[in-house]
């Protein structure tokens, strides 16, 4: 085995726990906390419409939809013989040797979860990416700074700090193998670092704002989008991505329930 191959295999694995953490801190801890702000409010308004279920669908579907409406500029029209991609790598690559079918399908699957294809080494892409994970950052930031439990900014803090640190790795290796200058490269990097604390900022502000019912339903109503995004990173982006992998499928499902068993854990502990 390589040393290229190890590290592979490593962070695919990393990816996987990350997954398991993200899960169980958007089902046990955020949406839960969603609920119970939300309830407030939601009694004054007398609604009879499932708002929060809306809320969080809303969150899911809008970076969903701003990364399709981003892909739909990119593809070209002539390019009819490449198959559309969604925001992440493709699992497999299909080639007509055998050997050599193995090895790419290897490195194709174990590249960790990116939200654009950089094979072509374009300047476009490489933005694409970097927009794309920006666009998340903020909405992950938000969820932190419109926490006001200091426990619960830990978890998530944990959370994101394992899922950024395997993002900025991945982000770091394909922006190297693009055609971008080193200035670029520190440019899109410096970008992708400063998004969460200025969404971070953001949901403090909101927070700081004095609470009347509609201030409260419009924090509550981000908090609930923010939640929608965790739930797009967990079973759109990670989970089928390293799960489409042939490769040490036991061992990537015990490291996805050793993450959700570390948060379940913490969330035991602290009841």
């Amino acid at each position: 085995w390589s040393q290229t191959y190890v590290r592979r295999r490593l962070l695919s694995l990393i990816s996987c726990f990350a997954g398991g953490v993200f899960l169980a801190t958007c089902l046990l801890d955020l949406l839960p906390d969603f609920l119970q702000g939300i309830r407030e409010p939601l009694f004054l308004l007398q609604l009879q419409f499932p708002l929060p279920e809306f809320i969080v669908a809303m969150g899911f579907f809008l970076v969903l939809v701003l990364e399709q409406i981003v892909l739909a500029f990119k593809d070209q029209p002539s390019s009819h013989h490449e198959e559309r991609r969604a925001l992440m790598a493709d699992s497999s690559v299909q080639v007509n040797d055998g050997a050599a079918h193995h090895h790419r399908r290897e490195s194709a699957d174990s590249e960790g979860h990116f939200h654009a294809d950089l094979g072509s080494q374009s300047v476009l892409r490489a933005f694409i990416l970097v927009f794309s994970l920006s666009l998340h950052s903020v909405f992950e930031g938000l969820a932190v700074g419109l926490l006001e439990d200091g426990e619960e900014v830990l978890e998530i803090c944990l959370a994101l700090m394992i899922h950024k640190s395997i993002i900025a790795f991945s982000l770091s290796f394909k922006l190297t193998q693009g055609r971008l200058r080193r200035s670029a490269v520190f440019g899109c990097l410096l970008l992708f670092a400063i998004m969460s604390p200025l969404g971070i900022a953001l949901g403090i502000g909101l927070t700081e704002t004095k609470t009347s019912p509609q201030h409260q339903l419009a924090r509550c109503s981000l908090e609930g989008m923010a939640t929608g995004t965790f739930i797009y990173i967990t079973f759109m982006e990670i989970l089928p991505h390293e799960l489409a992998s042939s490769s040490n499928r036991i061992l990537k499902v015990a490291m996805m329930l050793l993450g959700f068993a570390l948060v379940t854990g913490v969330l035991f502990i602290k009841l």
